[in-house]
């Protein structure tokens, strides 16, 4: 992760010419580690199953599958970039007439259409084995871009899935028809108005006649009712059409004369009332449409689309009232989008109305039609099939003041009844709603958390939150010293709505409890259940080096190791239950088995003592063991034996080890694993993972199967059959190679694990923190002497030389052992196929499965703990936001049924990963809008600067924020009308201050053309200092929750040791912060901002930097000042020297003698002080206008800005330049990446983890030069710095991943000219690191195919093929150079 910007800056001087010449061989990979959280569309189909209904959460620059629990938590399934920024997207249903040729994998699942700054009409599918969207196919509409006269704004699709529409904002439609021949074509005809040819003028007279022409609002299909269809059905549609000068709208009903493709206007409505903005559709009404107006709502019968007529009519402005149920903002009326006009895209121009932040013209009402009339601004249907649908529709719509309302229409032989609920539930307005059967309501909001609700005896009531945390205004990076990891501070949300966010990278946990550090030794943990099919563990196992103990798992842990009958003076190699009520230890010296008592478990025996008895090896110890479902497993290692144990009954209660089958080895066995249950060939209950009757391969025994690590070293598939003995199913070799040739250490298997999802695979462990995956290979390619026959354990089999870097012995002579008891001495088991390797570390891989099922995802256990999907295709994992541990088991009880116990410093740490976040954010709930974030190290405190505070002191402040639990600790008010705009910490001889800029005027500050207007401001000088508390109080960190989700932890003590009780506010904050531990400030003391000095100016002052530790920057309007404070008194302020631009200054930034000063318009300008003629000269300008956001200096010589289109340069200047003292000397646009999405703030980090050792890369330097960027649309996006080598070999990589159908922009977009937009042509790009990481999901197999493939145009083979690199590229330096990225970035 990175840290604060303050240690980088921290460094002593270097020349110019050293700075430069780093900067100028710098090459970026920029990674989004975390993904916008705004919502613009949510969907629900069949996504991935017929069956099943999956919701879509549709974000400007990213898709993401949700499912919403049965307990109502939304839980993320998946999400993938499209690299590209979607304006629409909705369901196309299956429809059992069409797709008749489609792939048998899509059959019965909905598709989804996306218009897209593509200019096509994509159509995307699910594929489960790849867990991601793929396209069907793509129809091209308009040129890429975001032209309002283009088509590509709005989709809408007909309910029985037969028509599409699309329309461009202005002017322009395109009706598309989906083919019902069973071709391979989805769109049979098109009609596109106006023609594209002059072909089709005829069609362009007769539509102008019928002057369809300006801009577009919204529109729907008009269902007709089947029994009066002709038997050629001609669709019409709804829009709402606003001609240029009309106040207006009008609704038109279009029809597509299919035979003649003609499109002609059947009818128009128009009444004088208030403004139409939207058109819905009655679902299964046949005729029947809701126009909502500002003001109220009319139901229109379109039965007869000759005749439109109104039947219903409701006023929104006299709803019943409702008492508030939540914070709620009562904005503006915004009843339609702004056009971009191809500079800003619709959900950031309307997260850009931040009025008190940025009040430029773009920022402003501009679009905004200021209304006091209440306005509908979401709704959805209720969705079919729901238990309580009696045919009667049902909507539930909010409107802006964020009042819920349900409108039911009943339709019966008197003819059609309308019914208007109360308020159902009052809160912040929505952008988007969802209804979803079980009664759920997903409710988005555009600037706050959203929400799912529960619709219960006619109220909704709230179930859970929806994270929002956008926009991000700004952060700041803390890594304090006595922390292990960094955490990032943001500014999210507006007025009612602001926080501040704690972000970390991983999955988020939540402690539930922590012991002393008194469990020295711990050498393995395991939980128990009593029963096989009981739905919690009974008993925790912990082995020390010389003890085991059995502790009871329920309110307390008590120690209850004589009760369940453990050996207590060894140490426990493995353990488990064989069959209900018998539990197994296993120790170097014997095999004990144990029926525990009644007091134990209310299931044991009735006796005052458990019965045991033991089975012992013969004159030799035990190595390895694992339990399964009637069978035991051990091993020895000299000599080296696999035996196999069962159990049976004697007398009551009285059992028997005894040996079924005993086998020498010649290699060692290094990992036992035994599924805990038996499994069957069957659908398992879960959709998400669907299994076929292919999923077990030849041979596969569910109850009687095993796996194995050797040291050869290989992995073994064993199956044990009674009266038959051991059969050998499959084999892979583990030998490995880097990219010169040399064997890979360290590869013995450490765990193994057999999967089962889609079908059965192998996943392993190795001790060198390497995990691989094994497949039984494809039977359609098996010849019929690779099928499983009997095959001794100790005859091994290579898998072949086809996968780069994975090399094996061209021959061997197997040897077999002395007692075989097979049938046939010559067969050989099926060679496993390697799939995928990935280093997740440098330490041992452990596996550890969430729960006994086949299909769980598992803990693998290295460095670090990262939790592996095992639905995924390949090897995907990500990592868990906890600490280093040693071990780590799965505790499941009726108070926490999701518990994780970690041990870690010889403490047990009890957790809960939480699956109701989406992301790893904490939220600290403040009021108002947070707009600055700052850290003080002295005092450890956040300083934040809010606006639009609700209170009637004032509407602006900066506070003190603990940084663990979110109080505010205090804070200092502004004047009532008066706007902070900026603060920054200033060093004042050994003390730091808080500098703040602040607006005194209301009301635009720039011009139109981006000059300054004639506005005032204030400078404040703050001390942050130390005040005694008259009483005897104190102030406690970690005392506040912070967040409604506090859980106090069911267990209050372990093995008699007091517990120490953690509250959910340092969920996110380091595991091993010592404030978790209960540390708070000393007593009597606090902190608090004392106002030093204040100065009025002569302009808004927007921009606050520090310069060279005694300076510090300001800027007033388009002017801007070297400040000081002499002889170092923070009450005396003197303005040194000023400088001028054009243009309203938006930002300011240093770097030792270096200042870069952005505008709204000429973009960067580089400035130089001469302290002794007290004199700014400037030395260099931006070649191009720009419109700045933020800014910041690596170095002298080189600046990284963002601007408001989405852009993030690099310029640069030369040092043989820096003496020529004119301003026409152009700054050099070094590289540049198009995102899409707007960064407000940016900061330079460094990288404090630093990735293992690899046998032949070094290392990449991530520790200085890293760029952290946060957008408007909650993304974060992380530039990290590799060297030149390294940024060819991955653009060459990334040229044939854009290319390639696996990893190709999913919306068709042209990735180069998508990452380039905004920026001049020849520019040297940025590396997409969401295009790279894909590799990381392919096989290996894939993988090769893709690195071997050809390049597209002979313009990207110049530009990407360089002379020294290798052809064929190398899988395995490719993959070991992305896994070091990920691995940091997680």
């Amino acid at each position: 992760m990175a840290v604060s910007e303050e240690e980088c800056s921290s460094v002593k001087s270097r020349s110019s010419s050293s700075a430069s010449s780093s900067a100028a061989t710098t090459h970026y990979l920029a990674k989004c580690v975390l993904r916008g959280s705004v919502v613009l569309q949510v969907l629900y189909g069949h996504i991935r199953s017929p069956t099943f209904l999956d919701v879509v959460f549709a974000k400007e620059t990213s898709i993401e599958l949700v499912i919403i629990a049965e307990d109502g938590i939304v839980q993320s399934v998946c999400e993938q970039p499209v690299f590209g920024t979607i304006k629409d997207i909705a369901i196309l249903p299956w429809n059992e007439k069409f797709n008749a040729a489609q792939s048998p994998q899509m059959l019965g699942k909905d598709l989804l259409i996306v218009i897209s700054d593509s200019g096509k009409l994509s159509f995307l599918t699910f594929c489960n084995e790849m867990h991601r969207f793929f396209p069907v196919t793509h129809v091209q509409l308009s040129n890429p871009g975001n032209s309002r006269h283009q088509l590509g704004r709005m989709l809408s699709v007909d309910s029985s899935g037969c028509f599409i529409a699309a329309s461009a904002y202005e002017d322009r439609l395109a009706l598309f028809s989906v083919s019902m021949t069973g071709g391979s074509e989805i769109i049979n005809e098109k009609l596109i108005y106006p023609p594209e040819n002059e072909g089709d003028a005829s069609i362009a007279k007769s539509v102008h006649k019928n002057s369809i022409r300006g801009t577009i609002w919204s529109m729907c299909f008009i269902t007709q009712d089947s029994s009066q269809l002709s038997k050629e059905h001609n669709p019409v549609l709804a829009i709402l059409l606003n001609r240029q000068g009309a106040v207006l709208n009008v609704l038109l009903l279009l029809g597509w004369n299919i035979r003649e493709s003609a499109i002609h206007v059947i009818s128009q409505f128009e009444e004088a009332g208030p403004l139409a903005h939207d058109i819905v559709e009655v679902p299964h009404s046949h005729g029947y449409a809701f126009l909502f107006r500002v003001g109220d709502a009319l139901l229109m019968d379109l039965r007869d689309a000759r005749n439109p007529s109104c039947v219903y009519r409701t006023s929104l402005n006299f709803l019943p009232n409702a008492v508030d149920e939540h914070a709620f903002v009562e904005e503006s009326c915004r009843v339609h989008d702004v056009d971009d006009e191809g500079l800003f895209n619709v959900a950031a121009c309307a997260l850009l109305e931040l009025r008190d932040y940025d009040p430029m013209c773009i920022d402003g009402d501009n679009g905004n039609v200021t209304s006091s009339c209440k306005h509908a601004c979401s709704w959805s249907w209720e969705p079919e099939n729901h238990p309580e649908n009696h045919k009667n529709p049902r909507m539930i719509f909010c409107i802006d003041t964020g009042e819920l309302f349900m409108i039911e229409i009943f339709f019966d032989s008197n003819g059609l009844k309308v019914n208007l609920s109360e308020c159902l539930y009052k809160g912040l307005s929505c952008k988007a709603l969802l209804w979803v059967q079980g009664g759920y309501l997903a409710a988005l909001v555009e600037m706050g958390d959203g929400m799912v609700l529960t619709l219960s005896n006619g109220r909704l009531h709230y179930t859970s939150p929806i994270q929002n945390i956008a926009p991000i205004l700004d952060m700041s990076v803390v890594d304090s010293h006595d922390e292990k990891h960094d955490q990032m501070f943001a500014c999210c949300g507006l007025a009612a709505e602001g926080s501040l966010r704690v972000i970390r990278s991983g999955i988020s946990v939540e402690k539930l409890l922590r012991t002393a550090p008194i469990y020295q030794g711990i050498t393995g943990t395991w939980t128990v259940r009593m029963k096989v099919n009981d739905p919690y563990h009974s008993f925790l196992v912990l082995s020390f080096v010389e003890e085991t103990r059995v502790l009871s798992v329920g309110l307390s842990f008590s120690d209850v190791t004589e009760l369940v009958g453990f050996q207590p003076d060894v140490c426990t190699l493995a353990c488990g239950i064989v069959s209900d009520g018998l539990l197994v230890q296993i120790h170097q010296n014997a095999v004990r088995l144990c029926l525990p008592t009644n007091v134990a478990h209310f299931d044991g025996i009735p006796l005052s003592s458990p019965v045991c008895t033991s089975w012992f090896p013969d004159n030799t110890s035990i190595s390895l063991g694992a339990v399964g479902h009637n069978m035991i497993v051990v091993s020895t290692s000299n000599p080296c034996f696999l035996l196999v144990l069962g159990v049976r009954l004697l007398s009551a209660y009285h059992y028997e080890i005894y040996e079924m089958q005993r086998l020498r080895l010649q290699n060692e066995i290094s990992c036992i694993s035994v599924p805990q249950k038996p499994f069957e060939q069957k659908q398992p209950s879960s959709f998400i993972h669907m299994v076929n009757n292919s999923a077990f391969p030849l041979g596969i025994d569910g109850g009687r199967t095993f796996v194995i690590g050797t040291h050869r070293p290989s992995v073994e598939i064993l199956s044990f059959i009674p009266d038959k003995g051991l059969r050998v199913l499959a084999s892979g070799m583990i030998s490995l190679t880097n990219t010169i040739g040399t064997a890979i250490s360290g590869c013995i298997p450490q765990d193994v694990r057999l999967i089962l999802v889609d079908k059965l695979y192998i996943l392993s462990g190795l001790r060198n923190g390497m995990l691989l995956r094994f497949e039984w290979p494809d039977p359609s390619k098996m010849s019929s002497s690779e099928f499983p026959r009997l095959q001794p354990i100790s005859s091994l089999v290579n898998i072949g030389t086809a996968l780069t870097g994975i090399r094996v012995p061209a021959s061997f002579s197997p040897q077999f052992s002395e007692a075989s008891i097979f049938e046939k001495a010559n067969d050989l088991p099926i060679n496993l196929q390697l799939i995928a390797i990935r280093r997740i570390g440098i330490t041992p891989v452990f596996l550890v499965p969430l729960s006994d099922s086949l299909d769980a995802d598992l803990i693998a256990l290295s460095d670090r703990p990262w939790l592996l999907h095992t639905a995924r295709h390949g090897l995907s994992y990500t990592s868990i936001s906890y600490q280093p541990s040693t071990h780590v088991t799965p505790v499941c009880s009726i108070e926490c049924p999701k518990g994780i116990l970690f041990v870690a410093e010889n403490s047990l740490h009890l957790v809960e990963m939480v699956h109701s976040k989406r992301l790893n954010v904490q939220k600290f709930h403040l009021g108002g809008t947070p707009r600055k974030v700052l850290y003080h190290s002295e005092s450890r405190l956040l300083l934040v600067m809010r606006t639009q505070l609700s209170n009637d002191v004032c509407s602006s402040d900066i506070c003190c924020v603990d940084p663990l639990s979110g109080l505010v600790l205090s804070s200092f008010n502004l004047e009532p009308r008066e706007t902070a705009k900026s603060m920054e910490l200033v060093r004042v001889g050994n003390e730091q201050v808080l500098v703040v800029g602040t607006s005194l005027s209301s009301g635009p500050a720039i011009m139109p053309n981006g000059e300054a207007e004639s506005t005032k401001g204030r400078l404040i000088v703050l001390c942050l200092e130390h005040v005694l508390n008259s009483d005897s109080g104190s102030i406690t960190f970690c005392s506040k929750a912070g967040s409604t989700s506090q859980r106090t932890s069911p267990f209050r003590e372990i093995v008699g040791y007091a517990t120490e009780q953690l509250s959910s506010s340092s969920l996110c904050s380091s595991p091993d912060d010592t404030s978790c531990d209960g540390v708070k400030l000393e007593d009597t003391e606090s902190w608090q901002l004392r106002l030093a000095s204040s100065t009025t100016w002569p302009g808004m002052v927007r921009a606050i930097c520090t310069y060279l530790d005694r300076y510090f920057l300001a800027s007033a309007g388009n002017y801007f000042y070297v400040c000081g404070f002499p002889s170092d008194n923070p009450q005396r302020m003197k303005r040194f020297a000023g400088g001028r631009t054009r243009f309203m200054i938006m930002s300011l930034t240093s770097y030792f003698t270096r200042i870069a000063v952005g505008d709204c318009r000429d973009g960067i300008l580089f400035y130089s002080y001469h302290e002794d003629s007290k004199k700014l000269e400037q030395l260099y300008c931006d070649p191009s206008q720009r419109l700045v956001a933020d800014c910041i200096l690596m170095d002298v010589d080189t600046a990284v800005v963002s601007d408001r289109k989405g852009s993030i340069a690099v310029l640069s200047c030369s040092d043989h330049l820096e003496n020529n003292a004119s301003p026409e000397c152009n700054l050099k646009l070094s590289s540049a990446y198009y995102m899409g999405e707007i960064a407000m703030s940016i900061r330079k980090g460094s990288y404090s983890y630093k990735l293992p050792a690899d046998d032949v890369l070094n290392a990449i330097d991530l520790s200085q030069n890293t760029i952290i960027a946060s957008t408007l649309l909650g993304s974060i996006i992380i530039f990290i710095p590799i060297s030149r080598e390294e940024h060819e070999l991955l653009e060459a990589v990334q040229a044939r991943l854009v290319v390639h159908p696996l990893t190709s922009p999913v919306l068709g977009n042209d990735h180069d000219d998508f990452r380039s937009r905004e920026n001049p042509v020849g520019v040297p790009k940025i590396l997409d690191g969401d295009m790279l990481t894909q590799f990381l999901e392919l096989t290996s197999k894939q993988q090769e195919a893709i690195l071997s493939s050809p390049l597209g145009s002979p313009d990207t083979v110049k530009s990407s093929l360089k002379p020294h690199l290798p052809s064929p590229i190398p899988v395995n330096q490719v993959v070991q150079l992305l896994e070091r990225v990920h691995y940091a970035l997680n």
